[in-house]
């Protein structure tokens, strides 16, 4: 089981590294564009594009230090490193979706009187079907790999899509005399920027801080209680290494069984929630069912 998530976490790089190359190559194509053609919502479209490279190097270093194999500083394996990486990236993409927001709003206030052409429309337009592209991906890597990075970079890639659609609706409405609508457009780009980033934070600083959602908790708690031998579950507790899922649990069986049966019992617990529920490591310790 181990073997197949360090397969998996390796797999999932193909997912960044595809990121990466497209965000380089469109980040220059945008920026080169938005800054001859004046266009500045397709140059803040650009300058995020930027910070999306910066949040996939992360990831892919995340995914690769996720491999290494525990040692004596981190008995309990190095998992986490990705999530760390997201927590990373979220504060690079936020300190640029700020600028962005206050260049955005210096324009509306100052007034932007420049009519981008035409042409940064269609390299707006031809970007957001290439993240489409790259989006429907890593969507379908992240359901093969079962890997939550590569998922939230799936979801940063479309809603890089939409950005570059709206950047181009920006455009074409400075063509119809509303020159305004681009700097307006610019200034809801940096807006979905700092959302971006305060979803990444929130997720990542959730599970560093051993958050664990309570509805699949109490599903582990029935799942456990419908085992054979089984009298209670007097606690459960998950949290989570990187994308894997840790249980603790305390249950209560008869107090006249012995502990031949007992440990039976505690090892068909483990194996149920790991092989059947893909839970990575089960803790369980047993006690007897007596009166507190």
């Amino acid at each position: 089981m181990i073997q197949d998530k360090y397969m998996n976490l390796k797999l999932s790089e193909r997912g960044a590294i595809i990121s990466i190359v497209t965000y380089l190559v469109l980040s220059a194509l945008k920026l080169f564009v938005g800054l001859t053609m004046g266009s500045r919502a397709l140059s803040a479209d650009g300058f995020n594009n930027v910070t999306d490279i910066v949040a996939s190097v992360a990831v892919l270093i995340g995914l690769r230090l996720s491999q290494r194999p525990a040692d004596s500083d981190h008995p309990y394996g190095h998992w986490k490193s990705e999530t760390i990486a997201s927590l990373f990236a979220s504060f690079v993409m936020m300190a640029v979706g700020i600028q962005v927001l206050f260049d955005g709003a210096k324009s509306v206030v100052a007034g932007h009187e420049e009519t981008p052409d035409l042409v940064s429309a269609w390299i707006g337009l031809f970007c957001a079907a290439v993240m489409f592209a790259v989006y429907t991906y890593n969507k379908r890597l992240s359901i093969r790999t079962k890997s939550a990075s590569v998922l939230a970079a799936a979801k940063d890639n479309l809603s890089d899509a939409w950005v570059s659609v709206g950047a181009s609706v920006g455009i074409v409405g400075a063509q119809l005399h509303l020159p305004w609508l681009d700097s307006v457009v610019a200034l809801l780009i940096g807006f979905l920027i700092c959302k971006t980033a305060w979803d990444i934070f929130r997720e990542s600083s959730y599970y560093l801080s051993d958050g664990f959602d309570d509805s699949t908790l109490n599903s582990f708690n029935q799942i456990v209680h419908s085992v054979a031998g089984v009298e209670g579950v007097r606690d459960i507790r998950g949290r989570k290494y990187g994308n894997n899922t840790v249980i603790d649990l305390v249950i209560v069986v008869n107090p006249d069984m012995g502990l031949r049966e007992a440990h039976r019992i505690s090892s068909h617990v483990e194996t149920m929630l790991m092989d059947k529920y893909d839970v990575f490591e089960v803790h369980v310790h047993v006690e007897p069912n007596e009166p507190d």
